[in-house]
């Protein structure tokens, strides 16, 4: 044998050849992906979209005020249940089946919502839509994070933080518009369409693994009913806990009680049985734990921030509701433009540093909102909406992103259904510390106000003078007591733009809470989460 022929037989040639590593059909997966995105949008869209028209919708099932609020209320309860639910579902069923369901009863619940004509039945089939939307949420994420490599996720994520953040932003414009071209019914009639294509991209392309149905032996029914009592309780406390006086309220009361007792059985539970309906193991990892606490100040200033710019608008300066969701536009667009700057600061820096920017951008332009005056509208609040979308919008990725960094694939549908909860849980409960917050201080404030006009203040007595003036010439009959009356009105104004003020102070205090707490967390491994190409399947 030549050299020659010697190198022929134990060169590269000579080899066997390894198995060909199964190749991905990336435009299937993201079409598949797209989706699911597409049903997240719409669940997230109708946390909002009847904001704008509940005056409407009041006239048009015959409403109390009360009963009223229970549209908006309910669909947050049962969107709140069935998130940490979603992850043992799509393990036993299959991601694709389960969303696709999800999916279908979220357009058939939408549409008989559209078609309701009292009060118990909205609320009932607003209920359903609310489960059906929780339930179609997770998935999309955990899609997000475990289909993707590390060099394609980044740009899921920020896919996600747009659904998220974009989607509640515009519905109250959309709303409005949609109630005003077609009406009231139209916001739930709308799901239809969107809803239909979302199902049958899903079903077509949406093939990514494969369901254990040996997980429905042995299901834990009593982790689900404590589950659903202590969200339920919980939910309900945070949300009508501040408007009732909180523990002032009987029924309040024993909710918080039923709460703590429920959450306290849910958690020995769950971390006692063998195959426990929702998994507290992400919480393991530091960096998730530490994401999590991170994605907690993310929704609280997110949706805290949305709470509060909108109810100024309207209550201080009587904007039209056109006018409030025209202005919150100015965020929505900031955070969707933001959105491709915010993933290149995260893939550029440590997700450390951007949490940090992200963070400290965030709560320096809510902190401007302490300097609040009577006469702030739009674009006095331009500023700060900007800047706060371009912040939260860099948070919220790198705060994803650090969070699934060292968590194993198997561990990503766990970890989408917490990440979810504590989003939802912390807007809960940001609302509920901003409200109570400035229902404290417009008292306090109001109190000194009229505290200073007793003891005889020259610039107020002065007003007061002007006040009982203006009444005499309007031909009043009592003007000194119309004059005192105008007079208290001013005052309690003055009290309430200071106590939003003093609420945009407690905001900004946590997002400055945020940025020193992601000093503890570690860099993470991404590469260690590459999902190989036959995991697809």
């Amino acid at each position: 044998m030549t050299t020659a022929d010697a190198a022929l037989t134990t060169g590269p040639q000579a080899r066997p050849a390894s198995p060909e590593t199964p190749r991905v059909d990336w435009v299937k997966v993201c079409l598949g992906f797209g989706g699911m995105v597409l049903g997240q949008f719409m669940a997230l869209l109708d946390i909002q979209i009847v904001n704008s028209s509940l005056t409407q919708i009041q006239a048009g099932i015959s409403a109390t005020t009360d009963e009223i609020s229970w549209v908006q209320t309910i669909y947050l309860l049962a969107e709140v249940v069935v998130m940490p639910l979603t992850a043992y579902m799509t393990k036993m069923w299959g991601t694709r089946p389960f969303f696709v369901i999800s999916c279908l009863g979220f357009v058939v619940s939408s549409m008989a919502t559209g078609l309701s004509s009292g009060v118990t039945s909205m609320i009932l089939f607003r209920a359903l839509q609310g489960l059906f939307a929780g339930a179609m949420i997770p998935p999309a994420y955990a899609a997000a994070f475990t289909l993707f490599p590390p060099d394609r996720r980044m740009t899921a994520n920020v896919a996600m933080g747009l659904i998220i953040t974009l989607a509640p932003t515009i519905g109250p414009t959309l709303g409005g518009h949609l109630t005003e071209l077609l009406g009231w019914r139209w916001l739930f009639f709308i799901n239809v369409p969107v809803g239909v294509l979302a199902m049958a991209m899903v079903w077509r392309w949406a093939d990514f693994d494969k369901g254990d149905a040996g997980l429905a032996k042995g299901f834990d029914w009593w982790g689900l009913g404590l589950m659903s009592v202590f969200l339920l309780a919980a939910q309900f406390v945070l949300e009508e806990g501040a408007k009732d006086g909180w523990f002032e309220d009987d029924g309040i009361l024993w909710l918080t009680v039923l709460a703590v007792l429920s959450g306290v059985a849910f958690f020995w539970r769950e971390l006692t049985y063998h195959q426990p309906v929702v998994s507290f193991r992400p919480f393991a990892d530091r960096n998730f734990a530490l994401g999590m606490v991170m994605m907690f100040v993310t929704g609280a200033s997110l949706f805290g921030g949305s709470f509060l710019i909108p109810l100024f608008l309207g209550e201080v300066r009587r904007f039209s509701s056109g006018d409030v969701g025209n202005a919150m536009l100015a965020s929505g667009l900031t955070m969707f433009v933001a959105a491709p700057i915010g993933g290149k600061l995260v893939r550029l820096l440590d997700a450390r540093l951007a949490m940090m920017l992200g963070f400290g951008v965030v709560a320096w332009s809510i902190q401007l909102g302490v300097q609040v005056t009577e006469q702030w509208g739009f674009w006095q609040f331009a500023l700060m909406q900007v800047v706060r979308g371009l912040g939260t919008m860099t948070a919220m990725i790198a705060a994803q992103q650090m969070s699934i960094s060292t968590l194993p694939n198997e561990a990503m549908k766990d970890a989408a259904g917490l990440l979810n909860l504590i989003r939802n849980v912390a807007g809960a409960i940001g609302l509920a510390i901003l409200t109570t917050v400035m229902s404290h201080q417009f008292a306090e404030h109001y109190t000194d106000l009229t505290s200073a006009l007793s003891v005889g203040n020259a610039t107020n007595q002065d007003l007061l003078a002007g006040f009982i003036q203006l009444m005499e010439g309007n031909g009043v009959a009592d003007p000194e007591g119309g004059a005192r009356k105008a007079f208290s009105l001013l005052l309690q104004r003055k009290a309430l733009v200071l106590s939003f003020g003093d609420a945009f102070g407690v905001l900004s205090l946590g997002c400055w809470a945020a940025v020193a707490l992601a000093i503890f967390a570690r860099p993470g491994q991404v590469g260690a989460m590459m999902t190989r190409p036959d995991d697809l399947h």
